[in-house]
């Protein structure tokens, strides 16, 4: 195993890897997490977007996941190591007043195409509208499980005076965005490599909320497992959820514990033997997500959901 293990994945990854037989695959594609120039085809990209989720802690230490949306150019690579985003994180949002100094994790979403990027770097400025990232990692994921949806800027965040709500709690109107998602935000952390921000997607209802909390099933990808590689090693877990009609979000904050198991058993519907079980310990609540979605079409090729004795629903 030297051969793979100096590949550049850390150890929680390469033991997920080994679990799910794949790890000789997952080798193949290890070129994908060396440190890149920030050029041609991935600037290109990243200058356009309009959305961003970004992975880190507050103040405090605890790990959460938050949207940021502005115009085509907020996210601008200055350099072939270094990346601004001219965007503030909102009051109310959890991670209001990041802090400099810390590993942040970044997706770009490109929701029309399905396109993604993902950065994984050091926040060396954060102040008022900007973030300022030296990067170490970026990398682009397959179009798998990408809804495809239109966003257009929506109203200022919080409109309507709608409160922002703290709590360690779910109430009802939570569990029904939960029930409803069909995209959602991942994120993990890894004491030595720093956060890393995911976008999971898949059919409304891939997230279940039971008497023990939420639960999903993991879906076939590309055999990389930074999430759940980081899950192995540390279970603290960001997750980020969207109405992207009314720009409602749900962010929590918790631990996750992976469950293996018979491939296709009663909730397995990626039919891969892991399910990803999240204990909830605080959330926030609000409208926090400055845009709205104008049109959507599902990803063709969504697994189907199952239900709890296994049969289609």
């Amino acid at each position: 195993m030297r051969e793979i293990a100096d590949a550049g994945f850390h150890a929680g990854e390469l033991a997920v890897q080994r679990t799910a037989g794949v790890a000789r695959d997952a080798a193949r594609l290890s070129s994908m997490l060396e440190p890149v120039a920030l050029t041609g085809g991935i600037a290109g990209f990243l200058s356009a977007r309009t959305f961003l989720v970004v992975t880190g802690r507050d103040a405090g230490g605890r790990l959460w996941t938050s949207p940021l949306v502005g115009p085509p150019g907020f996210l601008e690579v200055l350099s072939d190591t270094a990346v601004a985003v001219q965007a503030a994180i909102p009051a109310g949002d959890p991670l209001h007043g990041l802090v400099a100094g810390q590993k942040i994790g970044m997706t770009a979403v490109e929701f029309a195409t399905r396109r993604r990027v993902r950065i994984n770097g050091t926040l060396t400025v954060s102040g008022g509208d900007l973030l300022l990232v030296e990067v170490e990692q970026a990398y682009g994921n397959c179009p798998k499980y990408i809804q495809q949806r239109t966003l257009v800027p929506g109203r200022p965040h919080r409109d309507g005076g709608d409160p922002v709500r703290l709590g360690s709690t779910l109430d009802p109107e939570d569990r029904e965005l939960i029930r409803a998602a069909d995209t959602f935000f991942l994120g993990t952390a890894n004491p030595e490599r720093g956060a890393d921000a995911s976008h999971r997607g898949g059919p409304p209802g891939m997230v279940r909320v039971d008497e023990r909390g939420l639960w999903w099933p993991d879906y076939p990808g590309n055999n990389l497992f930074n999430s759940f590689g980081n899950l192995a090693v540390s279970p603290e877990t960001a997750l980020l959820f969207f109405d992207f009609g009314t720009g409602r979000t749900l962010h929590l904050s918790g631990t996750t514990e992976i469950e293996w198991g018979e491939p296709g058993r009663s909730g397995d519907d990626g039919h891969t033997g892991r399910i990803a079980r999240f204990t909830l310990q605080r959330v926030v609540a609000g409208r926090l997500l400055p845009a709205r979605e104008t049109t959507h079409n599902p990803y063709p090729r969504n697994p189907t959901l199952t239900d709890r004795q296994g049969h289609v629903r």
